[in-house]
């Protein structure tokens, strides 16, 4: 008798991957998710069952693809949307360059490849009427679908769905666009994906915001413009009844078919501390088995996120990828250590606003190192020098060993936990006024900058230091290595200054921050004089931990 396949364990990616778009190509589903200000932009998975995900890294390495030079906290890259067509993957995405004040400047773009992989073309602008685009290939046709943004005070910043006609041989769109007849009282809606099913179009789109609201609703009609009408039993899959279950912020959905005929979404949920506390992950990627009724609409048994589901019943003969499944780098948290023996970042690192180029970030300047030239302040929005990777797991460890000789205040290196320019902890290497060198801990909360404390290192402590920070649920620790063992430096830390909640800030009723990209670890260099002093990082180590008592 045939084995059982092992079930899908969710969130299948675990940390930041919002925004699931899943596609299929022959026997190969690839994911693609937001990114927002972190290079590279739009991360891609692989897979050949839904059970076991590969990274692929991100698809934009930098300039002329992306540039996210300036962009706001959780601005950049938006719901990115894969599809297939004339043996093409074609890659929709918009680059926010400011979204406060009432206004959203959502400039989307498209490119095209013939792999995965690449190469990508040149990026195509398509408009910046609104976010969320996404293509439909409807036979021979192509239609860009997207929501239409109102800037006009009072018109709730949404006048609804739209799609315009793309020609995929001229690669431009045709025509005015047309706007989508949605059910009476949808409210706002976003995140739109149509699909064609026989005679029906079926319209997904995220309802209710991107909390604890969230849901995916669908709806139908004969045209693709509509009037659809939405399904009479509510969303397809939502968490807003169950505040005390695991997978919250059900939403923002994408289906897809499986070579043996069954159908799947990938959809975002998030893991809270506590009852539907802050979630310092963010928003991870999950999958749901659906069925279909007699009269044609989709089901997710229960209607809600569920952390264990059944994996597809027939593999595919058809993959041209492999499963990868004797590969380390299937790992979708990336554990292990990293001695950057490599010539270029793995697929787990990302880096802040700016491309991993050699003339701040580099492993060929010194061998199993990886030299980081000290940027701009925390502050910036351009100039930082941050590598760094996401947090998957609300029990885990970062460790690095740097080397570095600071020479004055303003030269500091060391490790972060990191939400944003307004949210962060940092432990570092400096020197004090008289030139002493320091060990120091540094908080940002909502933009107030406190040093938590100051150690000085003996006085030939050399340039070799060893430091790690540990999160714990709602507990953030840092560490550093005194040579006979770890040593605590510090005060616990509120992991909840790193969620998404905390984040979002808004100031006289008017949004001044979103917060959408969950927490990140990594190495960061400041030089606060403009010199670009380096520091060398010969291994980083990032483990999952059993959670503390």
């Amino acid at each position: 008798m045939p084995s059982e396949p092992a079930p899908i364990r969710n969130p299948v990616l675990p940390g930041s991957h919002p925004d699931p778009c899943i596609l299929r190509v022959g026997g190969d589903f690839y994911l693609a998710t937001s990114t927002f200000e972190w290079y590279p932009g739009v991360r891609l998975h692989h897979s050949t069952d839904l059970v076991r995900w590969r990274p692929l890294g991100g698809a934009l390495p930098g300039p002329p693809w992306l540039d996210l030079a300036g962009r706001p906290d959780s601005g950049g890259v938006w719901a990115p949307d894969l599809s297939h067509a004339d043996g093409l993957f074609h890659l929709v995405y918009s680059n926010v360059t400011s979204y406060a004040g009432g206004f959203t400047d959502s400039p989307n773009l498209l490119v095209t490849a013939p792999t995965v992989h690449g190469p990508w073309s040149d990026p195509v602008p398509l408009h910046a009427r609104g976010f969320d685009a996404s293509l439909l290939h409807d036979g021979d046709e192509s239609w860009l679908v997207g929501l239409a943004h109102d800037w006009r005070p009072g018109h709730g910043g949404s006048s609804g769905l739209e799609a315009v006609c793309y020609d995929r041989r001229a690669r431009t769109l045709v025509g005015a666009p047309v706007r989508i007849e949605l059910p009476a009282g949808p409210g706002w809606v976003e995140g739109p994906r149509i699909r064609r099913v026989g005679s029906w179009y079926y319209l997904l789109t995220a309802d209710g915001g991107t909390g604890y609201e969230h849901r995916v609703a669908v709806a139908r009609s004969r045209t693709l413009t509509g009037p659809y009408e939405r399904d009479p039993d509510g969303p397809l899959i939502t968490s807003r009844a169950r505040p005390d279950a695991p997978l919250q912020k059900a939403g923002h959905g994408c289906l897809v078919d499986t070579p043996g005929g069954e159908t799947y979404l990938a959809y975002l949920v998030a893991r809270p501390l506590g009852r539907r506390g802050p979630c310092v992950l963010g928003r991870e990627t999950a999958l749901a088995p659906v069925t279909w009724t007699a009269r044609g609409w989709p089901r997710v048994p229960g209607g809600r996120p569920e952390q264990r589901v059944p994996a597809p019943g027939r593999g595919s003969p058809t993959s041209t990828a492999g499963s990868g499944a004797d590969d380390p780098s299937t790992d979708v948290h990336g554990e292990g250590t990293d001695h950057f023996d490599g010539p270029v970042l793995g697929p787990h690192w990302s880096t802040l606003r700016r491309p991993a180029t050699g003339d701040w970030v580099t492993t060929a300047a010194r061998r199993s190192h990886l030299r980081v030239r000290g940027g701009n302040s925390p502050q910036s929005l351009v100039g930082a020098s941050l590598v760094a990777r996401r947090v998957s797991s609300p029990h885990c460890s970062f460790e690095a060993t740097m080397r570095y000789r600071p020479t004055d205040t303003r030269h500091l290196a060391g490790i972060t936990a990191y939400y944003n320019t307004r949210n962060w902890f940092f432990l570092y290497r400096s020197v004090d006024d008289t030139g002493r060198p320091v060990l120091g801990l540094a908080a940002c909360d909502r933009g107030e900058v406190t040093l938590e404390r100051t150690e000085a290192l003996v006085a030939d402590a050399g340039e070799r230091v060893r430091l790690g920070v540990d999160v714990d649920g709602a507990r953030v620790c840092f560490r550093r290595d005194t040579g006979e063992g770890w040593a605590p430096l510090g005060p616990t830390l509120d992991a909840a200054v790193l969620s998404d909640e905390h984040a979002e800030e808004i100031e006289d009723g008017r949004l001044r921050t979103m917060g959408f990209t969950g927490a990140f670890v990594g190495l960061w260099v400041w030089d606060l004089s403009g010199r670009g002093l380096h520091a060398d990082f010969d291994e980083a180590t990032y483990r999952l931990r059993s959670p503390r008592d």
